[in-house]
């Protein structure tokens, strides 16, 4: 069954250490993708692909978002997507389970490992035709992998961290068939 991610109701973001003391959270709204699954089954995962618009980031401070954009970390301009595409899914217990898969971030491709929690379906309340599913993602990265090397030198070690956690909270919609009534 193929389920769509609902940009409305998803959360991408990623958080680093500013100076080494505070955490600074930037969030990517716009995700869309696709997830190709049987709930009673999410182990068995088809596909997992998911696409991050990079100009849509927003850290709550302008001059920030600006410079996240700039050749100097995202370069939005000539990279402008972040992109995900899973290779494969281990079971774990309890709903948890380990995706591997592809992190594209400034054209360099390198894979991931995301500690998923799947939480469940249920029925859309404003729709009835439709079912949503429920899903929350982690992993942490050290950006210069990507090519996200910009930094400064602070007294008490770097200006932002080499260490970035990307943290997904998902909303999937899926279309199902409406049982047709029968004939008396």
């Amino acid at each position: 069954m193929k389920w769509q991610i609902d940009p409305a109701h998803t959360s991408v973001e990623a958080a680093a250490k500013h100076m080494m003391f505070t955490t600074v959270r930037v969030r990517f709204p716009g995700a869309t993708g696709e997830i190709e699954f049987d709930p009673e089954n999410p182990a068995a995962a088809k596909t997992i692909d998911l696409a991050v618009p990079v100009a849509s980031l927003s850290s709550g401070d302008d001059r920030r978002d600006g410079h996240l954009r700039s050749p100097d970390f995202f370069d939005a301009a000539s990279h402008p997507e972040i992109s995900f595409a899973s290779k494969g899914v281990t079971s774990g217990s309890n709903g948890r389970f380990k995706v591997s898969g592809d992190l594209t971030i400034r054209g360099t491709t390198k894979p991931v490992v995301l500690d998923v929690v799947f939480h469940g379906i249920g029925a859309d309340p404003m729709k009835p035709e439709r079912q949503r599913a429920f899903v929350d993602a982690k992993t942490v990265i050290d950006r210069r992998e990507w090519g996200l090397v910009w930094n400064m030198p602070v007294p008490q070690g770097v200006l932002v961290s080499h260490d970035i956690s990307l943290e997904i909270s998902a909303q999937l919609v899926s279309e199902v068939a409406v049982p047709e009534a029968k004939a008396a």
